[in-house]
């Protein structure tokens, strides 16, 4: 299987790594040894990148703006950030072939794989499932990071395959899920199937008297009838406080900047750069 990915030596707190064509020397606090290689080698990289005044490149013109490598069997688009990433973790090579792997045995047994990937970044995960044949619910909080993940998506064929892609926060996506699902037990207690939450889901203020059943009978258990109304409209104002808090947060920022999660991704003029 080609591989494009190369750690080629690690030491007092950075590594050496090939990316295709290029070489990169950038910080890793884990390495504590001494490095293998000389001095003259790490010299010889293309490019750099430090944190000990902040966050800077040396040399960045040594490497393009974009180019793409295969690892792992899937194919990246890669580009330095101002934080110092490039849009791949090489560390979950390993990871990327179990899932594959998993996903497409458990495909061949007859069964039909579904994955939920939670900060996604740029779709590693997402890929090697998808891949393997599943279908994949990926999600970021980074806008620019889910458009990344999309274009390597289409590096690999899987422009039409079944992956859902979504902006948001992960913490507030699955409280929203959780309570979403207790709509959706309570309406099957009722004799309800999911295809009518949206339809209760659609009592706001006024209790409603009944909900009619599967088979056209009427139930009359207001008290759980109701709480179902009260969830859905949490679910409704929890999704409207998110969305007056983001256009709050965009009107003091620019109009051009979008910013989410912990690795805060800005987009200038169509350019990605990754603030901490």
């Amino acid at each position: 299987m080609k591989d494009d990915y190369e750690l080629l030596d690690s030491g007092d707190g950075r590594k050496l790594e090939r990316f295709g064509a290029y070489t990169l020397a950038r910080p890793c606090s884990q390495a504590l040894w001494r490095p293998s290689l000389p001095a003259a080698e790490w010299a010889r990289a293309d490019a750099s990148f430090d944190r000990e005044d902040g966050n800077r490149w040396h040399n960045r013109a040594g490497i393009p703006k974009s180019w793409e490598i295969e690892t792992a069997g899937i194919r990246f688009k890669l580009g330095g950030t101002d934080f110092g990433h490039l849009g791949i973790f090489p560390e979950q090579r390993a990871q990327w072939r179990w899932i594959r792997e998993t996903v497409a045995a458990a495909k061949a047994s007859g069964r039909a794989p579904s994955l939920l990937n939670l900060f996604a970044y740029s779709g590693g995960s997402t890929l090697a499932a998808a891949l393997g044949g599943a279908e994949v619910c990926h999600l970021d909080a980074s806008k620019g990071m889910v458009e990344w993940a999309r274009e390597n998506a289409k590096l690999n064929g899987l422009a039409a395959a079944p992956i859902r892609w979504i902006v948001d926060d992960a913490h507030k996506f699955l409280r929203r899920e959780v309570v979403r699902e207790d709509v959706a037990r309570e309406l099957a207690g009722l004799g309800l199937g999911r295809t009518r939450i949206e339809r209760v889901g659609g009592v706001r203020e006024n209790r409603p008297e009944g909900v009619l059943a599967r088979r056209g009978e009427v139930v009359r258990d207001v008290r759980r009838v109701d709480r179902l109304g009260r969830a859905a409209a949490r679910i409704a104002r929890e999704e409207l406080e998110d969305v007056r808090a983001d256009e709050e947060r965009v009107a003091r920022e620019s109009a051009e900047t979008v910013r989410g999660g912990e690795m805060a991704a800005d987009e200038h003029g169509g350019e990605l750069r990754v603030n901490s």
